[in-house]
């Protein structure tokens, strides 16, 4: 009885975190008026939708401090761009190699990601003004803590039964094979990373997208590629529609805040397993981060006075081409090496 209570519980109280945890970053993102107000609930849905346990005090402080040292280091980065731009493209594709395959070797994918975000971000904004690269440094380190220190809200209000046993570590690939979907993952990002550094002010949220994507590169295999990369970004798409209408109808932030909260709970359904589905965690997880970045940067076009119907098709548009491009990406290497290792 009590087992059979521990498993209805269990995928409740989850849900309700994702949910929560991404609310509230969102609305306290906003409300302090955050550089990049969308980096906060996107590191909260990653914490709270890949893990079941909080984060310690010791663990979180160290996670700020290694993000905000190796991140930062992406402004070194900058002379070597704007001077020898072939050799720093190549020195930041060979960083985001390194990244990625630190996650795919037993190493935190968290950090993995919130590196090959950094990495990218700054050194871009960095190559167009050295002042917008040392802004972006310091709205990845605050969205990064808000982001820890939520989640450890939400975990104690929303806690996990006692006795439950903590999820079993993910296997360590092979050298090879971890070298493999590293550099698939690093040839997804570098094309967003090269437009970025033509605007980066207006490529910010391509970039994070196609983070996005390189993480979900890394556990998509080529046969389901088309479904989950470009899938979820038509699902993320949808979702921000949706909510911008919604948000029409009353235009408030505790509006905004309750909005993305319904949208949580109901991915969250899924993301948990509460309501049955055939695509993977990975699909609704990288559709609601879409979701967030879509509806952000919709939210503070409006606030800017900007066109934001227009700003949106142009932005699904280099979403999706992001998406199109790493499916065949995926594709036309896993045949590469299918064939070379035949």
């Amino acid at each position: 009885m009590a087992t059979q209570k521990t498993r209805l519980v269990l995928p409740g109280q989850r849900a309700l975190r994702v949910a929560a945890g991404t609310a509230l970053c969102l609305t306290i993102s906003f409300a302090l008026g955050l550089p990049i107000p969308v980096i906060a609930p996107v590191f909260a849905v990653f914490l709270l939708g890949t893990q079941n346990r909080p984060l310690s005090f010791k663990a979180g402080a160290a996670l700020a401090v290694i993000v905000a040292l190796t991140t930062g280091s992406g402004l070194l980065l900058v002379p070597l761009l704007r001077h020898y731009a072939f050799a720093g493209v190549m020195m930041v594709g060979l960083l985001l190699f390194l990244a990625f395959r630190y996650g795919l070797r037993s190493g935190n994918n968290l950090v993995a990601t919130f590196l090959a975000a950094g990495l990218t971000m700054i050194s871009a904004a960095g190559t167009a003004d050295f002042q917008l690269g040392a802004t972006v440094v310091g709205a990845l380190v605050k969205g990064l803590v808000l982001a820890v220190l939520v989640t450890a809200l939400t975990h104690q209000l929303f806690p996990e039964p006692s006795g439950v046993p903590p999820p079993p570590a993910t296997p360590a690939l092979s050298p090879a094979q971890a070298a493999r979907i590293a550099l698939r993952a690093a040839l997804v990002v570098m094309p967003a990373f090269l437009l970025a550094m033509t605007d980066p002010a207006s490529y910010m949220p391509v970039i994070m997208k196609s983070v996005s994507l390189g993480r979900q590169s890394c556990t998509t295999s080529a046969r389901g590629a088309a479904r989950e990369l470009i899938g979820s970004t038509l699902l993320g798409g949808l979702l921000a529609i949706a909510l911008w209408f919604a948000l029409r109808l009353f235009v408030h932030l505790w509006m905004f805040a309750l909005w993305m909260l319904l949208c949580g709970l109901l991915v969250g359904r899924k993301l948990v397993g509460i309501s049955s589905t055939r695509y993977s965690p990975g699909f609704w997880l990288n559709g609601f981060v879409t979701m967030i970045i879509l509806l952000g940067q919709s939210v503070q076009d409006s606030i800017a006075g900007k066109d934001v119907y227009t700003a949106f098709a142009v932005r699904m548009g280099l979403f999706l081409a992001v998406a199109l491009y790493a499916c065949v990406m995926l594709l036309m290497l896993d045949r590469r090496w299918i064939v070379r290792d035949a």
